[in-house]
């Protein structure tokens, strides 16, 4: 079986949007692939982290994947910073590496221009990227077009070690997945729902109570004509509502607007919001069943031994084969 890996980015409130899109992709992957899931926590201290809100983060992150529907049975799941082989052998790719490449990769760019003083990490943190994945010798790495840079920079340090030190890692693929439910925001319906959004008036947690998400459902902006209809460009408000809809009933769009279509907004939004919250309460009861017992500790304690060993077994390969250590 060829075998995926996919890192978690622990920053932000995960959303309705995070699930439909992401996560549900990751749930599909893990009955196709043998899949491998991490907790990137070391890259999210490229940019400045509360270390309180990034601990409890990473593990509340974690909880709630596996109460969308990622099994633990069928992933391995793990810390980033609970292996020290990610940095050890980013160590010697950053060594295999040109300064020219890794300054031509636009996230940098985009990114460092936000800070006045650049770190280092944000420089350096591709490499990283390409460690997190040639340690396992992923076939396939799931990602989106502003990081497909960063694959195509891991497959060239693979095949430049390959060429030096003989066969050692594998080249992965980068995979764009198939676009899954866009989810926009209730307030904004032409942008994107994002947890990083200043207006949580317009984003789904995951974590709302019943009350908040009907109120927000309820309030989502749509449009002054009063009829049920999918048209993303003249009614992004409306549509959207039909797209979170039609994404948890499992229904083409077709049959979503026969089945609204005598409904006036009112009416639409309650049973939008229905639907919303029979999902999210039933993600909620598991995930604070999670949080409440040792499961999640067992979960991430096998993917760190799990992994470790895997690692360990590739970096004391690349060590001895560019001649470090006795």
């Amino acid at each position: 079986m060829k075998r995926i890996l996919t890192g978690l980015q622990p920053s932000g409130e995960l959303t309705l949007g995070s699930l439909l899109g992401g996560i549900n992709q990751s749930i599909r992957y893990q009955d196709e692939f043998e899949s491998f899931i991490f907790v990137p926590d070391m890259h999210a201290i490229t940019v400045p982290q509360d270390p309180k809100i990034l601990r409890d983060r990473i593990k509340k992150n974690v909880a709630l994947y596996i109460a969308c529907g990622i099994d633990p049975k069928k992933n391995i799941i793990y810390i980033q910073s609970e292996n020290l082989y990610h940095a050890n052998l980013s160590w010697i790719l950053e060594c295999n590496t040109y300064m020219g490449e890794a300054s031509r990769m636009t996230q940098f760019k985009d990114k460092s221009s936000k800070f006045q003083n650049v770190p280092v990490g944000l420089f350096t943190y591709p490499i990283l990227m390409a460690s997190d994945i040639l340690l396992y010798d992923a076939d396939y790495v799931p990602t989106g077009m502003d990081q497909k840079q960063h694959v195509e920079l891991c497959r060239d340090l693979a095949g430049r070690f390959n060429k030096k030190y003989g066969d050692t890692f594998k080249l992965p693929v980068p995979m764009i997945p198939k676009m899954g439910a866009k989810i926009m925001d209730l307030q904004e319906p032409t942008k994107k729902m994002s947890k990083s959004s200043p207006n949580p008036k317009g984003i789904i947690y995951l974590l709302d109570d019943e009350k908040t998400i009907r109120k927000k459902i309820m309030a989502a902006v749509t449009d002054s004509d009063a009829r049920v209809d999918y048209d993303p460009d003249k009614k992004p408000g409306i549509s959207n509502l039909l797209t979170i809809y039609a994404s948890l009933k499992e229904l083409s769009m077709e049959e979503v607007v026969s089945y609204f279509k005598d409904y006036n907004y009112g009416s639409l939004k309650k049973e939008v919001a229905d639907v919303v919250v029979e999902k999210l309460m039933g993600i909620q009861e598991k995930y604070y069943e999670l949080m409440q017992s040792d499961e999640m500790e067992q979960i991430l304690n096998h993917g760190a031994e799990v992994t470790n060993e895997i690692a360990r077994k590739k970096y004391e390969d690349v060590r001895r084969k560019i001649g470090l250590g006795r």
